[in-house]
């Protein structure tokens, strides 16, 4: 698989996404349902929206490895928030964990009215191999 990334610019390399990105001969295509805070027995989380955002992407990592695929290969995430300022005060915990996977993706933010339950964030995958 060749992945070829599009930056026109530069200013959105600080806030930890690509422009656009190119994939050539993938063997094949994983599209995740969006991942929330949802513990292992079904339940919404209550808590704030950092140990929210922490057990979403904890549960998105767990589905990707479980289909097979790594987290750097991770192309498209859409972020759903039910509060965008609550959101960017809890920022540097996305940039980490894309950082720490070398994940370069094409991101869409999304402030939304409600999300399930109690639920205040969710993240949307695509991923390639």
């Amino acid at each position: 698989m060749e992945k070829r990334i599009i930056n026109p610019w530069q200013w959105q390399d600080e806030r930890s996404y690509v422009q656009a990105v190119e994939v050539k001969h993938a063997e094949s295509t994983l599209y995740c349902a969006g991942q929330a805070a949802v513990n292992a027995d079904g339940t919404s989380s209550n808590e704030d929206m950092g140990a929210q955002l922490k057990l979403a992407i904890q549960n998105l990592e767990k589905v990707i490895t479980e289909a097979g695929y790594e987290c750097k290969n991770i192309v498209r995430l859409n972020l759903y928030t039910t509060s965008s300022a609550e959101f960017w005060d809890h920022f540097h915990i996305f940039q980490e964990w894309i950082a720490k996977h070398g994940i370069k993706q094409a991101v869409t933010l999304l402030e939304v009215k409600s999300l399930f339950e109690t639920l205040k964030v969710e993240l949307e995958a695509t991923a390639v191999k």
